[in-house]
């Protein structure tokens, strides 16, 4: 086993599955023998607030909070959320993000216009930035919410955690009637390279 401890952090917004995406994580984890913590903070989350999930695995955790500057992998789910997050990684971190942008309500309102430039910003600092589309490949799959169990596919070829643990971890945590267009959703972002 690894001895080292590997920091992830899930970004985004509420209602993308992070926290679903954050608990198939630490489950996979735990099922290759990991010792395994896990932190959430959402603000309004249920209203589209920002949603941010730490896991940490390795022999032996303390703390589930990934320190700043120390993250492994940046796994965001919406563009601005993950750029707001770039400060918890640490040189050379890995990005994994969902090409889609969520404007928040002071953009919705008018009193705030989107960000540009956010995908050359995030490659100027990471460059190893994987961006997917997310929504399309999920909708290739079946079902266009299962978005967050593509990205959660990307993720796994970074992490030393074989295969069949994801699975297992995805039957056990995704309800019965959604696993077999999550599996193919997980599998197609597990392709990507």
């Amino acid at each position: 086993m690894n001895e080292q401890i590997k920091n992830i952090l899930l970004v985004g917004v509420g209602g993308q599955g992070i926290l679903l995406a954050s608990e198939i994580l630490s489950e996979a984890a735990m099922l290759a023998g990991f010792d395994v913590k896990k932190s959430e903070i959402h603000g309004m989350s249920q209203r589209g607030g920002s949603v941010v999930s730490h896991v940490r695995y390795g022999k032996e955790v303390f703390s589930p909070i990934v320190p700043e500057g120390e993250g492994d992998i940046l796994f965001g789910f919406e563009l601005m959320e993950t750029c707001r997050s770039l400060p918890l990684l640490k040189a050379g971190g890995a990005v994994v993000a969902n090409d889609l942008q969520i404007s928040p309500p002071s953009v919705l309102m008018g009193h705030e216009v989107y960000p540009e430039g956010l995908v050359e910003n995030i490659k100027t600092r990471f460059p190893d930035l994987l961006l997917l589309d997310g929504q399309q490949m999920a909708e290739q799959a079946g079902n266009v919410k299962a978005a967050n169990t593509v990205l959660l596919g990307a993720v796994s070829k970074r992490l030393d955690i074989p295969e069949q643990f994801w699975i297992k971890a995805l039957e056990k945590m995704v309800p019965s009637k959604a696993v077999e267009i999550n599996k193919k959703a997980f599998l197609m972002g597990r392709a990507c390279k």
